[in-house]
């Protein structure tokens, strides 16, 4: 019977941080971006959890629930930063967001 350890965790956090890093980089759709934000921060909290259960230490798991909720501030702030772009410009293109330069 196949054990499944920490070399499986790495290498499925490895290939969802690389998926969330091409759709960040390759499309335009604001909330394509967004869960591709998420699908990053979910391949970091794999890897803190995995690590922290093969070091029998809490600490990576204390630090996947403060990613946890950085995430869910990023997601109200990109969300509330959508729905602006969207009653400005009726898209959700990221190309027609000039308006959030500095």
């Amino acid at each position: 019977m196949l054990a499944i350890g920490t070399t499986h965790y790495l290498v499925l956090g490895a290939i969802l941080f690389a998926i969330g890093l091409l759709g960040i980089l390759t499309r335009r759709n604001m909330i394509t971006v967004l869960m591709s934000i998420e699908l990053v921060l979910n391949s970091v909290n794999l890897n803190l959890i995995a690590f922290s259960y093969q070091l029998g230490d809490l600490t990576g798991q204390i630090f996947a629930i403060f990613t946890i909720t950085v995430a869910a501030g990023e997601a109200a702030v990109g969300l509330g930063i959508l729905v602006a772009l969207f009653r400005l410009h009726n898209t959700t293109e990221l190309d027609r967001a000039t308006e959030l330069r500095g």
